[in-house]
């Protein structure tokens, strides 16, 4: 299917609206259940609507149509780029555990890298953007995550991912990678061997400077790792 023609349809569902072809926009906080037992039935948590802060039909549609136009299994949205990037590398990570993260990432990244996360007990290594499969020489055994970001923030080097993805997944270490610059509709992560695909929604996606909204594409292995790490931390 042509990507005009995901963007043309994904997320909507005009026979639940009455013929609309937008999804309604869903403001709730409290959500009434038919009869206690739906209301106590807990097999899936982040299954259909349960509570406006884990998410609406108007959430749902979105996370659905990126999931869709990315090639995700499923998508998590939450309240800002960085906090897409945060979560991500929260949902990997716990002291002792090293991770490498490209040298070229975005400067909040790279901060929260060196700060907050430095503290927990994680080592960072920045790496050469530019070393492709090479990268294999760096990972150890207490590598959790290769970070990844192409084209890089300002200096725009182009990473070689799939080469990247290989030697990660050949140690089981999966690879996460911030794809804000590129978009789902330019560079399809999940194809070249990434497992999370992170992007700062307030840029391009959104594309009028008027709305805060970050988001994660995940694999179906990793999804709920996402899932449950955002909820952890109010999302």
């Amino acid at each position: 299917m042509r990507k005009d023609t995901v963007l043309s349809h994904a997320g909507r569902s005009p026979e639940r609206f009455d013929g609309a072809v937008n999804v309604p926009v869903i403001r709730a906080s409290t959500i009434l259940y038919p009869d206690v037992e739906s209301h106590e039935d807990r097999s899936d948590r982040f299954a259909g609507v349960r509570y406006g802060r884990s998410g609406t039909t108007t959430r749902f549609a979105l996370e659905e149509t990126l999931a869709q136009l990315e090639g995700a299994a499923r998508v998590c949205a939450v309240g800002s780029g960085l906090a897409a990037i945060v979560v991500s590398l929260l949902a990997f990570t716990r002291s002792g555990d090293h991770i490498l993260v490209a040298d070229n990432v975005y400067g909040p990244t790279r901060n929260f890298c060196l700060g907050r996360l430095q503290r927990m007990g994680v080592e960072t290594e920045f790496y050469d953007p530019a070393l492709g499969g090479a990268i294999e020489r760096l990972l150890r055994e207490t590598t959790r995550l290769v970070y990844c970001e192409s084209p890089g923030s300002l200096t725009f080097e182009m990473q070689d991912i799939p080469a990247i993805a290989a030697a990660a997944h050949a140690r089981s270490i999966p690879v996460l990678a911030d794809n804000t610059w590129a978009t789902p509709y330019c560079f399809r992560a999940f194809e070249k061997g990434v497992d999370i695909s992170i992007h700062a929604a307030t840029k391009y996606i959104v594309g009028h400077a008027d709305v805060m909204l970050g988001t994660i594409g995940a694999t179906e292995e990793h999804w709920r790792r996402i899932r449950q790490t955002a909820s952890d931390f109010g999302y």
